[in-house]
Parts: C-alpha cells; sequence; structure tokens
C-alpha cells in the first residue's frame, strides 16, 4: 500500500486528485490539506507527497519543495509547465513533477514510480525541459565534453549523452538503441557517472543532468 499526502490550496482540484488516488487499490490517501502549515508531521511520512507548487503566491514554493523534499519523496503538480519551475522544483529536491492537465493514469504511475524509488515526469515536459537547457542527445557537438562547471567531476562525451538519455526517462536498453551500442556498455556508462558524480538512484541522475546541462548553457550565454 502506498501512503499519499496531498497539499493543493483549491479544494475542487485537491479532492479530485484524492478520489482519483483512493480508488486505487494499492493507493491511500492520509492527508488531504491545503497548505504546508496543515502537515502533520509528527506522523509516519507519507510514501509520497504530491504537492502544488503555487500554493497562494505568484510565485513558486520552492523552500516548501526543498524542506518537505528532506521528509520524504515529494511529486510535484503545477498548472505551470515553465521549463524555470520544472528545473528549480528537481533541484531543489523533487523527484517528479506534472503539469494538471496530465491523466489520471499518469499520475497514479507518476505515485508508484516515485514510491518506488524511481523519477516520473512525462517525457513531452521532459523533452521541453532539455530543449531548453540545450541538454538533448546532440548537446556534446554544441557544448563539448564540458563537465558542467569548473568544480564538477568530468564526464566523456559518450557518458554526457548517456546522462541526458536517462534523464529524459529512457531505460537502458532504449538508451543504447539510440546510442547504437549495446545495453551492457550503457549500464558500464551509467556505474561511471554514479561513482564521478557521487549518485544514488535516478531522480539524483536526473537533477544532476538539469545542473549540469543548465550550467553548460550558461556558459555559452
Amino acid at each position: 500500500m502506498i501512503d499519499v499526502a496531498i497539499i493543493d490550496d483549491h479544494p475542487i482540484a485537491r479532492c479530485g486528485v484524492e478520489h482519483a488516488l483512493s480508488a486505487r487499490p494499492n493507493v491511500r490517501v492520509t492527508q488531504s490539506i491545503g497548505s504546508p502549515d496543515e502537515l502533520d508531521t509528527g506522523a509516519s511520512p507519507p510514501d509520497v507527497l504530491l504537492l502544488d507548487l503555487y500554493l497562494n503566491v505568484d510565485t513558486p514554493s520552492l523552500p516548501a519543495v526543498a524542506e518537505l523534499s528532506a521528509w520524504t519523496k515529494v511529486l510535484v503538480m503545477s498548472a505551470s509547465g515553465r521549463p524555470r519551475d520544472v528545473v528549480g522544483a528537481i533541484q531543489a529536491g523533487a523527484r517528479g513533477y506534472l503539469t494538471k492537465h496530465s491523466s489520471i493514469e499518469m499520475f497514479a504511475q507518476a505515485v508508484e514510480t516515485v514510491a518506488a524509488g524511481g523519477f516520473a515526469m512525462s517525457s513531452e515536459l521532459a523533452d521541453v525541459i532539455h530543449s531548453e537547457l540545450g541538454a538533448g542527445p546532440d548537446a556534446r557537438s554544441r557544448h563539448g565534453a564540458s563537465d558542467g562547471g569548473a568544480d564538477a567531476p568530468q564526464l566523456s562525451a559518450r557518458e554526457e549523452e548517456a546522462l541526458a538519455y536517462i534523464a529524459r526517462g529512457f531505460t537502458h536498453a532504449q538508451t543504447a538503441t539510440r546510442m547504437g551500442i549495446s545495453k551492457a556498455t550503457v549500464d558500464t556508462y551509467v556505474e561511471r557517472i554514479r561513482r564521478k558524480l557521487q549518485l544514488g538512484n535516478k531522480a539524483e541522475l536526473t537533477r544532476a543532468a538539469l545542473q549540469r546541462q543548465g550550467k553548460q548553457t550558461a556558459g555559452t550565454e
């Protein structure tokens, strides 16, 4: 059973998400509230916290994302699909990001993915983010084998390419097909990346990819 908490300042939206997720046999909504201030942090943390990015304010609640990510796995939901909002949320520690026009099935799958330790984002949104950051698989030809900053560990061009694909949600097998190499080679690249960047799960890989490519793009402006 996956325990889920929901924070959204719009009652109708919050109730809709709660109703849809509660209908899933493997999901239990433990809290459904309008503000982080109402959260019962004395209780056991939920497996996943669905958090609206804009809570009664005109700016994204990135401090709340960072604070709550230290407590449990945060899956951000928002009407905004702006790249800066998505990147900001991920860099603050979110394990995924969905826009509110996503289907109920996508929400349910995202909750399951994040609960299992994965990273959740639609491929369309991921493509927008990587396009905005210049982080597509051909980024190596535009930026070279950049290390993402003077203090960041060096990755080879092929490792950067593999990291970009993995961060977009491709499996190792799919990444291998697109790179024209074997899955075993992709496995090796990912292991090297984890070791060089001291990363654990896929969420950390995704955040690292966005951070590195964001620095690369900033360096070319």
